[in-house]
């Protein structure tokens, strides 16, 4: 198939990306610089340039493929104050892209996330949709009504899916969640979790959440929630302890109204979420085979 992907360049997409070739897929990767391109012309790809804005362009990459994977978000305006902003342009591509495969009964897959959707207790695919996602305070309500409005595509005759990823895809270059708390333990000259640290996120080796995408776009039922969770919940004390090892710096509580102390990470920090992927793979046979995420910080790459 010829597959259009957007954020074809980023973390999560440079692995989709070889994967769905290796798989047999020509891949269109959408590009908004010419460093992006480059690195998609050199990974196999085609490229159209543009951007999520760039509706007209979205609609014709989409109409002209076999399925699209949507990965992109706007995270340098998400993180510089205007979250809203990049979930309102997030939401007119995802409009755009149902438009555009109306009918067809091709694979719409877009990604969302698994921290806060059922805080507390083990989240099932079943979890976090319509009105239960609100009651967590999380984030824009709108990026979550973005994901059910891809689901319900599937009335559409759109093989719409969703996949959850959890707070932390690892692996070697991840500049994400696990890459910020090492950067604060070195900051702060100590490596810290919340309360006493038994509190535990979900995780994913982020070549599994690739395969994962892949497998998808191939095979999800429409209308699927799927979860890229190889381990259903790490303790993030035990993350705190392993950078505290390789830092030398002493592992320590933080006090929950001492929050502030994970910057950005203040509201999260402390939430317990741990997530299943039980159905998921019933569903469509995925079985993650890369390292955990405590084996993960132990190769040292987060600490180079």
């Amino acid at each position: 198939m010829r597959i259009f992907v957007t954020g074809a360049s980023g973390w999560i997409g440079s692995a989709v990306v070889p994967e769905l070739i290796g798989s047999g897929h020509q891949v269109v990767g959408l590009a908004r610089s010419d460093a992006s391109a480059a690195a998609l012309i050199a990974a196999g790809a085609d490229v159209e340039l543009g951007s999520l804005d760039d509706l007209d362009t979205l609609h014709k990459a989409a109409a002209g493929s076999d399925g699209v994977i949507h990965l992109a978000f706007n995270h340098d305006i998400a993180f510089t104050g205007d979250f809203q902003g990049a979930a309102d342009a997030d939401r007119r591509a995802v409009e755009t892209f149902g438009d555009a495969l109306a009918g067809s009964g091709r694979p719409l897959v877009i990604t969302s996330g698994l921290l806060g959707v059922a805080p507390g207790k083990m989240a099932t695919e079943q979890d976090g949709h319509g009105a239960e996602i609100s009651a967590t305070g999380l984030g824009p309500e709108t990026r979550h009504g973005t994901a059910d409005l891809t689901l319900s595509f599937a009335s559409r005759n759109v093989r719409s899916s969703i996949v959850r990823l959890p707070p932390t895809c690892h692996g070697d270059g991840d500049n994400g969640f696990m890459a910020a708390l090492v950067g604060m333990a070195r900051e702060k000259g100590v490596s810290g979790y919340i309360g006493d640290g038994a509190n535990r996120w979900p995780a994913a080796h982020r070549l599994d959440a690739a395969r994962l995408f892949s497998l998808a776009v191939d095979d999800a039922p429409a209308g699927s929630t799927l979860h890229a969770v190889a381990e259903e919940g790490v303790p993030i004390r035990d993350i705190a302890e392993v950078i505290g090892r390789h830092l030398d710096l002493p592992t320590v509580s933080v006090s929950p109204e001492d929050a502030d102390h994970f910057g950005f990470l203040s509201r999260f920090i402390g939430l317990d979420s741990p997530a299943s992927s039980v159905l998921t793979r019933e569903l469509i046979g995925w079985q993650p085979t890369h390292l955990g995420l405590i084996d993960d910080l132990d190769q040292g790459h987060y600490f180079r």
